[in-house]
């Protein structure tokens, strides 16, 4: 239920956007194949990050996430022809390392609820790389209106597993989807504009500063207490991350963010 309101006030301030600024909601090139794969990489991508949200902690959570620019740049190698040096090989060993830290994958520690925010990884990263082939024709808030028509995708495949409320929730809850929702629409539309028209090598390392204010968040409200391995991994993924970006010269393709 969330994840539907979550989407559908998003959706309703994008489609005012793109009303006040008389173009259609929908762009028709979102029936191409390369849109097609940016929808069905970004469902899976907010499916298993609710999930994630959910079940495993914060701070794990948003550490593993970080890992997507990596994965972005494995997938271009794959997928795009992209040329990676040994050097950049070498940074994303270390990234993965870091996931493998946080993981944990022995019989003894693994948590298995973790899987949620490395297959919200993958399913983000896919959604950058179909993005960095999409039409420039496409505004931002017409990519903006696609991505939270997932967000309530997203939310109408959940309620088969948890189920619809008795009721509907208070004003409070009501008034915190209302303005996580605003906030995502100004965080989504300043991210879009940021990476399609700033050097993505400026502009990048600004999205490792979210798990800085996540595990913030983690500590602070929800009583979360990294410990040693969580932070090692995180720090690990973050440098190697960055030290990617600056190797590849600002060219790693990503598309807006999630």
């Amino acid at each position: 239920m969330a994840l539907l309101l979550f989407g559908v006030f998003g959706l309703l301030v994008f489609i005012g956007l793109s009303v006040h600024a008389r173009e259609s909601v929908f762009h028709p090139a979102i029936l191409i194949r390369a849109m097609i794969l940016r929808s069905v990489f970004e469902l899976g991508g907010r499916l298993f990050f609710a999930l994630a949200l959910a079940f495993t902690p914060l701070s794990s959570t948003s550490a593993i996430l970080q890992s997507a620019p990596l994965v972005v740049t494995l997938g271009a190698v794959i997928f795009l022809g992209a040329r990676v040096g040994p050097r950049r090989w070498l940074a994303m060993l270390v990234g993965f390392l870091g996931v493998l830290l946080i993981l944990r994958p022995t019989p003894e520690s693994f948590e298995a609820t973790s899987i949620f925010a490395l297959l919200a990884t993958l399913g983000f990263a896919g959604r950058d790389l179909a993005t960095s082939i999409s039409p420039r024709t496409m505004s931002g808030r017409q990519l903006g209106n696609l991505g939270f028509m997932v967000l309530v995708v997203a939310g109408v495949v959940l309620i088969p597993f948890y189920g619809l409320p008795d009721h509907m929730p208070g004003w409070k809850p009501l008034a915190a989807v209302v303005i996580a929702a605003l906030v995502g629409v100004v965080a989504y539309n300043a991210l879009t504009v940021a990476m399609r028209t700033g050097d993505i090598a400026v502009v990048t390392p600004f999205r490792y500063s979210r798990l800085l204010f996540a595990l913030g968040f983690a500590v602070v409200w929800f009583h979360e207490r990294p410990d040693m391995l969580t932070l090692a991994g995180a720090v690990l993924i973050v440098g190697s991350g960055l030290f990617t970006l600056m190797r590849s010269g600002g060219k790693i393709p990503t598309g807006p963010t999630r």
